[in-house]
């Protein structure tokens, strides 16, 4: 198993925060966001990890290097316009070759054993890929996610309006009592994956997305199982979020 730590971004709702530095750079606890997720793939068994690097990315090549000082393999590749998820991966497709690989935003944090538990459930069965998912989070600035009686992921609807909530709910697919299950942004997939990114097209909102490709596998009947995080999860997406890490346990 590979991984793949996408972190091109800049991070524009950190504000003046990303005006010199990349969003994952940022600080946790005296540590980069980057190196507690380095750190915890390390842990979990994980050594080969690629990082997608683009705004300021000589700061983030230049901290890891080869990956030695973490007892890893760090490979790099510079999305050079950052156009969105979905073609971002490609960029390490060399590096992956025929090994699974876990797929990761640079601004996730979760507990190292959340990555053992996902190689677990990739391994339970035959599946191209998991896809992670959450409980309690406001599913209209992320994706939801329908899964079957064996947890396996059926559909997955990006960023739902509430009028598209409320269609979903009158077709019983959302139902009272029922968790909303929100996208986690954490994956495995195997390097089929490239064959489904490389058609993809433009969203309206004019970006790659990464789960139109997951969408393609779908229709393709690949099988994609579902995990759900257990205990941390945090997207580290704006300065209150930064500041409220300073006192909790990250790992």
């Amino acid at each position: 198993m590979k991984a793949v730590i996408l972190a091109a971004g800049k991070g524009t709702r950190m504000r003046e925060l990303t005006q010199e530095i990349p969003k994952p750079m940022l600080k946790v606890q005296g540590r980069p966001i980057l190196e507690h997720i380095v750190s915890g793939l390390v842990v979990s068994g994980i050594r080969d990890i690629f990082i997608v690097t683009g705004f300021q990315a000589g700061t983030i090549e230049g901290y890891f290097g080869d990956g030695s000082r973490w007892n890893a393999r760090i490979a790099y590749g510079r999305q050079a316009v950052q156009d969105g998820t979905g073609k971002a991966p490609e960029l390490a497709k060399a590096f992956i070759g025929p090994s699974p690989f876990l797929l990761t935003y640079g601004d996730i944090l979760v507990k190292p054993e959340t990555y053992g538990r996902m190689i677990h459930r990739y391994n339970e069965g035959y599946f191209s890929g998991v896809v992670t998912v959450t409980r309690g989070e406001d599913v209209t600035k992320g994706g939801l996610n329908f899964f079957d009686e064996a947890f396996c992921l059926t559909r997955l609807v990006e960023k739902p309006s509430p009028q598209r909530i409320q269609q979903l709910c009158d077709e019983g697919l959302l139902k009272p009592g029922d968790p909303a299950w929100y996208n986690a942004g954490i994956y495995i997939f195997k390097p089929s994956l490239f064959e489904f990114t490389a058609t993809l097209e433009k969203s309206p909102r004019g970006e790659y997305e990464l789960t139109d490709a997951i969408g393609a596998l779908l229709a393709t009947k690949h099988r994609i199982a579902g995990l759900e995080i257990q205990g941390r999860w945090v997207d580290v997406r704006d300065p209150e979020v930064l500041a409220s890490l300073e006192n909790a346990q990250v790992t």
